[in-house]
């Protein structure tokens, strides 16, 4: 059986004019145990809609999507809430860091969800992304770059079974996206994790991801 595994979804959104925009239509599509793909897509495709029905952020208006077996769709918001937090490790674009916890706090909270605390192991996915010395820090006194490095430390704590990963290397430069790329695609190998990466960047998509999935029109190709 696959740990993703989506039937009919559809998402609707209605215009301010009263019209029905369809902004997700996808018949069919599964992701495997350990598979990693990166979806590509023009701004606008539905790729960050995508990502937040499969997490239970959103409900689609048609289909189901089962996660390791469980319809998400058909959940209620707790049990989403528990799956999400049990299997879903997501790096939003808006990273959603805690402002009063440091680094380190911020990412122990992230295992909080999960199988419990491990500092040792959440300095080491601070290190890994190149915040060692910033384990003390607040997100208000990081760039914008190092607030999404611990995002992304936060997001691989639990150890999920699957990662969404929404453009995580954007606010960073040329060699640093290379640098977290190679870091990130270890982790997923090392540790079999399923992943699902939106970028526009394709040389990072490669880095990361092993397939290829794009978004058009609301339609996977």
């Amino acid at each position: 059986m696959p740990l993703l595994e989506i039937r009919n979804l559809k998402k609707i959104y209605r215009t301010p004019e009263g019209e029905t925009l369809t902004v997700l239509d996808v018949p069919e599509f599964a992701l495997e145990e350990r598979q990693q793909l990166v979806l590509r897509g023009a701004s606008g495709t539905g790729k960050t809609t995508f990502l937040n029905c499969i997490a239970g952020i959103l409900r689609p208006d048609n289909g189901s999507v089962l996660l390791n077996g469980t319809d998400m769709a058909a959940a209620s918001e707790g049990r989403r809430d528990q799956l999400r937090a049990q299997t879903i490790g997501y790096i939003f674009q808006t990273f959603n860091l805690l402002q009063g916890y440091t680094c380190l706090e911020n990412v122990l909270l992230g295992m909080s969800f999960g199988r419990g605390a491990n500092r040792a192991f959440a300095r080491e996915l601070l290190e890994r992304v190149g915040l060692g010395d910033r384990l003390e820090y607040r997100p208000g006194q990081l760039s914008v770059g190092q607030q999404q490095r611990v995002a992304l430390a936060r997001a691989m704590a639990p150890n999920p079974r699957l990662l969404l990963l929404d453009e995580p290397f954007s606010n960073l430069d040329g060699e640093l996206r290379r640098r977290l790329s190679a870091e990130v695609r270890d982790i997923l190998k090392s540790r079999g994790i399923s992943a699902m990466l939106v970028t526009h960047d394709q040389a990072e998509a490669f880095a990361v991801c092993d397939q290829v999935g794009v978004l058009k029109d609301g339609h996977l190709q």
